[in-house]
């Protein structure tokens, strides 16, 4: 098997502004109004207007920038949308290698990057985790970041729903596919995997763990696992079919982890970037709620008017706890909801930590003054836990006994 290409989609806006670092061919396919060859540098400026793309005074549907110097050529994209609906969601100046792909996507334009595998590597484990963190779990990740990314690009090939689940009067079920682009294999945000270009890999160690681990990614069963991972499992990792379709895999079962519990200040700052440092009681967590605000909240997040919110009341767990369905009572109506994730979105304005919580009711009488969620966990547990990992890496374990601990019956093997 060769080294695979990707195309990442990074944004989509209705103007898109650029730099680019060193000189580009700019091809506009055919089909275009005005087609054009030509070597450019420096800033750019693209907008959408008559439903085409206009830059430099002419109209295009799609353009491609390729670098000439693909080694030293840098794409330096303005604004870029992280963390997406996320508490730490901001934008940042990011720079990238490889060719630029500017398609008009749902009247907007959508930058797609296209790169080599291994480069792009090297950037998700430098974005998902710190550059600074230890090889063995950068390897780790790499290989885990890797495995899932090919399994992606063969369960695209079947499947194209972003969503998929159950909706009626008494229940809304719904989870939520990661093959869900059309137009680009993945995108560079949390809802794949973290992609920001050059502009995270400060340190050659990221570089180095990718080039120990070329070609190599998780086997079970002669297919290659769909790798997921979390921020923090919360002492137990949790199966598949909690967060996603009503399927179990051998390698993503409940794994007993005592290490996430044991990273100090050290560890999380060499793991993580400064964003998700915001984030320091994931591990053991509390939100409490007013009455008044659990109902405004909900029926912001979910349109529905439950009236009084009488109870919060878990109706199934998964191995670690986590909350797969949720009945929400109320005075003028109740309803079922689900899986994981759809839980956390209903219950914060961004994303609760994760679906393992214990609901206590405060107040006298039938309608609750107030409700406390005291939960465990950032994320929806399945697979590796990455601070869990970092602690093993730092304790000495290398990367291929970091990944048969959350992946068990798995093997390593080189593909290419």
């Amino acid at each position: 098997m060769e080294e695979p290409e990707i195309q990442v989609g990074l944004l989509s806006n209705p103007e898109i502004r650029f730099t680019l670092q060193g000189n580009y061919h700019v091809v506009a396919p055919k089909g275009n109004p005005v087609p054009t060859k030509k070597i450019v540098e420096g800033e750019q400026r693209v907008y959408m207007d008559n439903g085409l793309i206009q830059w430099n005074g002419d109209s295009f549907k799609e353009l491609l920038f390729f670098p000439i110097e693909p080694d030293k050529n840098l794409i330096k994209v303005k604004n870029v949308m992280i963390g997406k609906q996320f508490h730490w969601q901001q934008q940042e100046d990011q720079s990238f290698q490889g060719t630029l792909h500017l398609i008009i996507e749902e009247g907007k334009i959508t930058a797609i990057n296209i790169i080599s595998t291994e480069r792009y590597l090297t950037s998700v484990i430098s974005s998902e985790m710190s550059a600074m963190a230890s090889i063995e779990l950068l390897k780790a990740h790499a290989v885990i970041s890797r495995s899932w990314l090919l399994a992606q690009l063969t369960a695209q090939k079947n499947d194209n729903n972003s969503s998929c689940g159950t909706e009626n009067d008494e229940e809304i079920v719904r989870w939520y596919n990661r093959s869900a682009h059309q137009h680009y294999d993945v995108c560079a945000d949390d809802h794949c995997q973290r992609y920001q270009g050059v502009t995270k890999v400060t340190t050659d160690v990221a570089k180095e763990a990718v080039e120990q681990t070329r070609g190599e990614i998780l086997i079970y069963n002669g297919e290659i696992c769909d790798t997921r991972f979390s921020k923090c499992c919360g002492g137990m990792t949790e199966k598949f079919s909690t967060c996603w379709e009503d399927k179990d895999y051998p390698y993503l079962t409940n794994v007993i982890d005592p290490y996430c519990g044991m990273a100090n200040q050290q560890i999380l700052r060499q793991v993580m970037v400064n964003y998700d440092q915001q984030t320091t009681d994931f591990y053991r967590w509390t939100v409490t709620y007013s009455q008044q605000e659990l109902h405004d909240l909900i029926m912001a997040k979910t349109g529905i008017d439950f009236g009084d919110i009488i109870d919060l009341e878990p109706l199934a767990r998964g191995t670690s706890g986590r909350i797969y369905r949720l009945k929400i009572v109320g005075s003028k109506r109740s309803l079922i909801i689900g899986k994981e994730l759809e839980i956390r979105k209903a219950l914060s304005t961004s994303h609760l930590f994760s679906s393992a919580f214990e609901v206590k009711k405060q107040g006298e009488g039938s309608v609750p003054e107030q409700f406390t969620l005291e939960g465990t966990g950032w994320g929806h547990g399945v697979g590796l836990c990455q601070i869990g990992a970092a602690v093993m890496g730092e304790k000495g374990f290398k990367y291929k006994e970091i990944l048969l601990h959350y992946y068990q019956g798995a093997k390593v093997e080189r593909i290419y």
